[in-house]
């Protein structure tokens, strides 16, 4: 899809250098990329300490 987008050279300069990506495009998906990442990670924080699970690590890894 292409899209008209008005940003500002030296953050699309910066975001370039700091992820070696070769071409503004790349350097938005990236960015995109992260964004839902981190959202997603946050909303599986919210779980943390509500869900219950009987798990013996030591089994899973064969220990004895």
């Amino acid at each position: 899809m292409r899209t008209t987008l008005d940003l500002p050279v030296t953050l699309i300069d910066k975001a370039m250098k700091l992820s070696n990506q070769q071409t503004k495009t790349a350097v938005i998906i990236e960015a995109l990329e992260d964004f839902i990442r981190k959202h997603k990670i946050q909303g599986l924080k919210e779980y943390k300490g509500k869900v219950r699970l009987d798990v013996d690590m030591d089994i899973l890894r064969n220990r004895k």
